[in-house]
């Protein structure tokens, strides 16, 4: 049987289901957590260890778990062979964090071992912030990052024969290297070889003292061998110059080593002249312990940041403990996916002078299988090597709530205008977060847009400045501090070793804002949509609306209570919790591509937002249009188009088809059955991208992917509009394109917020749901609703006010969707990806949704042709029907879709309950076991 997940490993320990476990006595809890290998040392006191004999059981536990994820069938296999699962992105996707973070720096620059002792304190007083296995050791990680500590270096290379190293010139790598002595040895001559060819030279080798006998079991196994490189860069003088080559060394060797079989087990902690970082799979209170460098007087630096670990959902390894080369971070990235699509998105453009023609060398600059928090400082890493000041590089990557911060207008407008500028260039990563970071030069803190993290900070008589995501880490004389406070939301602190001065957000921020004059880039640039009225009369006949509604998709649930329900209230529709009905692929009724869908949101440790309490932190506004290299700041990358929402009427469309600037150009998506239906769509889809791509190729800026037509033809239905806009988004992605242009979907395929959600999570910047508005405005036309609004049993509303509460609608239930899942900008919602998917078939998933995971694989793209044209064929059948099929989605009706809860069922189990029969209690079972299971679905199909 395989192990697909840890939730199978107690049904394989112990034939019963995690349920029973819980419910059991005397420590199984403990044991239950055991198996997921993690839980806090806070959990851990509050439910004890009840009996001695439970150790060893939890200890057996453990193992078996280690050996399940390997795949072994035999859990006694030594413990040497056991080789760690290497995260990847659907690992990442579903991870969660509450980690333990902070600071330490001293404002006159003076290194000092006081500052690291101080920081390992702090440290082990943040136990309870991390995570550890079931073996009651093994950490999720913890480390230290500091200034080099050259005199401790300097002690070594005496020793060894070693001439001093030149701390202006040297660069000192921390390396994990395989485990194996002969691939560590390969990849000491790979790194080797590599530094020599950059024109490097490599001063020495280092095996970092260690105490393994503090390391716990599971760690242990996996513990790679930890070395220190020392490189001498002869060609550069300037510190930023050194940093970039040994940047570059850095990602050449990566790549080198990316095809060898050890390739996963090399990685670099720091490789810097001004920092190092020691981390590890380690719980924080022995960190100091394991690596005896950090107990050692010699060790001194002027700064320190430290970090404990803590992940809920996936196995910790020794790279994933923090800090990262630049980063600390407490918190997770909710738009990891889509964040690294764009990254992928904007390599090919991305240039600038201080790279002297080599960025070819340093891509790619996102790593699936990296975490949130490594992908995050790669790219803050990218921006800072590329020139940019850290407290710049995180204001862009992370931007504050400024766009109701009415301090921000009349106050710093340079800072408003700063935020403004690179909205439309970088889309915000997002998510509850604060984050630490440091060149070695500065050294500061930010926080997320709402504050969703705690942050402390104060200053002490003697220039020590200290940051902690909680008081109470070190101890304190209160008389001694002469300043303190705390990161509110979007705020930020910085401290500069070289001049000695702290700056406080306002001071950082104005600081940035005014390196270049982004209020005229964007006056002189940036565009915004003029509003443009709705239409005050239906464009087509009653009979042409419903044709096209049936060719569409459309069931008359969807018209009487969504559609026309929005119209009339300005709020989506409410239902009764849960979903009683088969998944779409299960199901014997049709269904649009939609359905395969379900929303994600946020879990553990990562809070919800509220949008109507926190409303002034989300924002619904998009820019359209290409966005330039985000390397060099110019005024042509200003040059955009702002929406308010991504919700578009006719008008406003074709307003934007009019923009000589975004040079918009128009894709039909149909696809053609006159031949057959195998292969129309994959043939179709092919077209549909390689016409994207030469409008793209030949300057514009505007896709707008359309299935209107003044004449629906029987053998053209139309691409699924989330197909088509998928399959774009990822092959302009693959061809390095997608950053040239924006992709708007002009649709009848579109009526719910999960709908617009679902475009907009999978590339379109924007929607204009033209039948929807269509259907808006006969409803309102009605002789019904007439009648009903005269009468007065319904508000009366406008046509217009119809088609703009049905706008409000959409608008609110976007933002409800993105508070579920913790974002807070729709621009870091586009392309996110943020959606669980159950029935699509490989070929589907490649074509249009790469990235996401279709957990039981299923329909092919014939499948899907066919399932499309079972709606399209209904509006030219020669006895169509006068109205909308209802399909029961939504509420039970005979012949409708099945729904768990109907009334048969409900008439058997009250039959059961009354007569406490078990016969009728038996008919009642049979009931159940009878639920029909759609005949076409077989096991070939929904293998993944």
């Amino acid at each position: 049987m395989a192990v697909n997940s840890v939730a199978n490993v107690p049904q394989l320990l112990y034939g019963q289901s995690p349920k029973i476990l819980t419910g059991s006595k005397d420590g199984v809890l403990v044991d239950f957590l055991g198996l997921y290998c993690k839980s806090s040392k806070r959990i851990r006191r509050r439910i004890g260890y009840a009996a001695t004999n439970r150790r060893s059981l939890i200890n057996k536990k453990c193992n078996a778990v280690v050996d399940l994820q390997r795949g072994a069938s035999n859990a006694s296999q030594q413990s040497s062979d056991i080789v760690p699962k290497v995260a990847d992105l659907d690992d990442i996707l579903s991870e969660r964090g509450a980690c333990g973070v902070g600071f330490i720096a001293n404002l006159d620059n003076k290194a000092s071992h006081g500052i690291v002792k101080d920081a390992l304190v702090a440290l082990g007083c943040m136990e309870h912030r991390g995570g550890c296995g079931a073996d009651n050791d093994s950490g999720d990680g913890s480390g230290l990052m500091t200034s080099i500590p050259w005199d401790l270096f300097n002690d070594w290379a005496e020793k060894e024969g070693i001439p001093v190293f030149d701390k202006l010139h040297t660069g000192v790598g921390m390396i994990f290297l395989p485990k194996d002595s002969n691939q560590m040895n390969e990849a000491k001559k790979v790194i080797s070889n590599i530094f020599n060819n950059e024109g490097l030279e490599v001063l020495g080798w280092r095996s970092v003292p260690v105490d393994s006998s503090v390391v716990g079991y599971y760690a242990k196994v996996t513990m790679p061998n930890i070395q220190q490189v020392f490189v001498r860069v002869v060609k550069e003088e300037n510190v930023d110059d050194i940093e970039r080559e040994l940047y570059i060394c850095r990602k050449l060797i990566e790549r080198a080593v990316n095809s060898e079989i050890w390739g996963n087990e090399l990685y670099f902690c720091s490789l810097s002249n001004q920092t190092i970082v020691y981390k590890g799979m380690l719980r924080s209170e022995v960190l100091g312990r394991f690596y005896y460098d950090l107990q050692s007087e010699l060790y001194i630096s002027p700064l320190a940041i430290y970090h404990r670990r803590f992940s809920t959902n996936t196995s910790p390894r020794w790279p994933l403990a923090q800090p990262m080369r630049f980063l600390g971070h407490n918190g997770e990235i909710n738009t990891i996916q889509g964040n690294l699509n764009w990254m992928q998105s904007r390599e090919a453009s991305l240039k600038s002078a201080v790279w002297r023609d080599r960025e070819d060398e340093i891509r790619p600059f996102g790593n699936p299988k990296a975490s949130d928090s490594a992908n995050l400082d790669s790219t803050a890493e990218l921006l800072i090597r590329s020139g940019r000041a850290p407290e710049e590089a995180l204001m862009i990557l992370v931007p504050e709530a400024y766009q109701n911060h009415p301090t921000l207008s009349i106050k710093y407008p340079e800072v408003l205008d700063f935020y403004n500028y690179y909205k439309g260039q970088m889309e915000a990563w997002d998510g509850p977060a604060l984050l630490l970071f440091s060149d070695g030069k500065i050294v500061g803190a930010c926080l997320d847009r709402n504050g969703l993290r705690p942050a402390r900070y104060w200053r002490t008589k003697d220039n020590v400045v200290y940051v902690a995501s909680e008081v109470g880490v070190i101890p304190m004389d209160e008389s001694k501090v002469t300043m303190k406070g705390r990161l509110g939301p979007g705020m930020m602190i910085s401290v500069d070793l070289s001049s000695g001065q702290v700056f406080e957000n306002t001071e950082v921020k104005r600081r940035v804002a005014l390196s270049n004059p982004y209020g005229e880039w964007i006056k002189e640039n940036l565009r915004s949509l003029k509003p443009v009225n709705f239409f005050s009369t239906t464009v087509m006949d009653g009979e042409t609306i419903l044709r096209r509604q049936q060719a569409y998709g459309y069931s008359s649930e969807d018209v009487q209570m969504v559609i026309e329900s929005m119209a009339a209230q300005g709020k989506e529709p409410t239902f009764c919790m849960g979903d009683d009905i088969p998944l779409a692929v299960l199901s014997q009724k049709p269904h649009m591509l939609y359905d395969y869908f379900k929303q994600r949101f946020a879990q553990v440790t990562n809070p919800a937002i509220d949008p109507l309490r926190e409303g002034l932190v989300m924002s619904l506004e998009v820019n359209l249009g290409k966005r330039r290299n985000i390397l060099e700041a110019g005024p042509e990358n200003a040059s955009q188009v702002i929406l308010p929402s991504p919700v578009l009427n006719e008008g406003e469309l074709e307003y934007l088809l009019k923009d000589s600037h975004l040079k918009p150009h128009v894709l039909p998506t149909f696809f053609d059955v006159g031949k057959g239906v195998d292969g129309s769509l994959k043939r179709s889809l092919d077209k549909l991208c390689e016409a994207a791509d030469e409008a793209v190729r030949n300057g514009s800026q505007l896709l707008v992917l359309s299935d209107r037509s003044d004449e629906l033809e029987a053998t053209r239905p139309a691409i699924p509009i989330l197909l088509a806009v998928g399959a774009v988004h990822q092959h302009l992605i693959q061809n390095g394109l997608r950053m040239s242009a924006s992709i708007v979907a002009d649709t009848a395929q579109c009526f719910s917020t999960h709908q617009f959600a679902c475009l907009i999570g999978f590339g379109a910047s924007a929607v204009c749901p033209y039948l929807a508005f269509e259907t808006c405005r006969q409803w309102r036309l009605s002789t019904k609703t007439v009648n009903l609004m005269r009468n007065g049993k319904m508000p009366s509303v406008t046509i217009e006010q119809a088609q703009k509460n049905f706008c409000k609608a959409i608008k609110s239930g976007l933002l409800k969707i993105l508070s579920k899942m913790g974002i807070s900008l729709l621009s870091s919602y586009c392309g996110a990806q943020i959606f669980e998917i159950y029935g699509l078939g490989k070929e589907v998933m490649d074509i249009a949704f790469c990235g996401s995971k279709s957990s039981i694989g299923g329909l092919t793209l014939d499948e899907l042709a066919r399932e499309t044209l079972s709606f399209w064929v209904k509006a030219f059948s020669e006895d169509t029907a006068k109205r909308l099929e209802n399909y029961g989605f939504l509420q039970f009706r005979q012949g409708g879709e099945y729904h768990g809860n109907n009334p048969e069922m409900s008439k058997l189990l009250h039959k059961a309950v009354r007569q406490k029969s078990e016969s009728a209690y038996s008919v009642y079972q049979q009931h159940l076991a009878n639920r029909p299971v759609n005949p076409n679905i077989t096991p070939e199909k929904a293998d993944a």
